[in-house]
């Protein structure tokens, strides 16, 4: 297990809403590093493609909880869904035989080239070296490693990716030749032009989204490091008697909003924070809204943390 400075516990966990993490603070940090539950896990084929992407256009869009008038003036190609655990286990595979990443004490680091630094109050340097993109013993990982090879949970193939750092999204991304998306391309991609809170509409039911107590049937509530659902499971069909609603956003992305935060490329000059989107299986509804942003220094991974990529069209 990684060592902390528990002086510094907002850097270990982001701010979903004050009150989630004043719950979590009062729990400790041992709660964020809870197995994955090894019981069987329902395997569920929701027939959306990891594997596919779609085109956002260039054009105006209102963003914000305000509705700001914003233009792209760029197109894009974005992830249906967000990167599964198959998809990131099969890279970090490829990445260990080529060199892309290697393993220090108990974590896969790989190579960052640094920020620049402007030397404000509680900015951090990010300096050219190696980072961490994943822990190697943390039983709320969603992946197993016997020292050799990365293989998925059982179950958990079609999951998004958790327990990833946003240096170890930035270098998936890197190694294909992606790239995270920026706040405003991952917002557009969420809820279209027409200013909708959510990706699917107006109005959210436990329907519609996995968060906190919405009562899907991978929901654990005894446990912080479960309870993700496969990726598109929210498309209209029935799961193990849970009925879901077609959910996509106007450009046919799923999971969008809950399930897992999606880190974004954005850096901040003067702030070395990272920022993320969507809220995740465990916020409050409010958070599931597409213009809430959380954030944690780049180096933070958890059990609620997962990414998509972009790539030009």
């Amino acid at each position: 297990m990684r060592h902390v400075q528990f002086s510094s516990i907002c850097e270990m966990i982001p701010r979903l809403t004050w009150g989630l993490f004043c719950l979590l603070g009062l729990l400790g940090l041992s709660a964020c590093r809870s197995s994955v539950a090894e019981a069987s896990v329902l395997s569920v084929d929701t027939s959306i493609d990891p594997e596919a992407w779609v085109v956002i256009p260039a054009g105006p869009f209102l963003a914000g909880q305000f509705n700001d008038q914003v233009t792209l003036t760029h197109s894009y190609t974005i992830m249906v869904t967000d990167v599964t655990v198959e998809q990131y286990t099969r890279f970090l595979n490829q990445a260990l035989a080529d060199g892309f990443v290697k393993i220090e004490a108990d974590q896969l680091v790989g190579f960052y080239p640094g920020d620049p630094f402007h030397g404000a109050k509680h900015e951090e340097a990010i300096s050219p070296k190696n980072y961490p993109f994943v822990p190697l013993n943390d039983p709320a990982s969603p992946f197993t490693f016997d020292g050799k090879i990365f293989a998925p949970r059982s179950g958990l193939s079609n999951h998004p990716m958790t327990n990833v750092s946003w240096f170890g999204a930035w270098g998936y991304c890197r190694y294909y030749g992606y790239r995270l998306p920026t706040g405003l391309e991952w917002e557009k991609a969420a809820r279209g032009i027409d200013g909708r809170p959510y990706p699917w509409g107006w109005d959210l039911t436990k329907a519609n989204a996995n968060f906190y107590a919405s009562g899907d049937p991978f929901e654990d509530m005894r446990t912080y490091g479960s309870g993700t659902t496969p990726v598109g499971f929210y498309n209209g069909e029935t799961y193990a008697g849970f009925a879901t609603l077609d959910s996509p956003s106007p450009y046919g992305l799923y999971d969008m909003a809950g399930n897992v935060w999606q880190w974004v490329s954005d850096i901040t000059p003067g702030m070395h924070y990272r920022f993320m989107r969507g809220g995740s299986k465990d916020s409050y509804p409010p958070d599931l809204r597409v213009w809430v942003t959380n954030n944690a220094t780049p180096s933070y991974y958890g059990p609620g943390t997962g990414f998509r990529c972009v790539r030009e069209p």
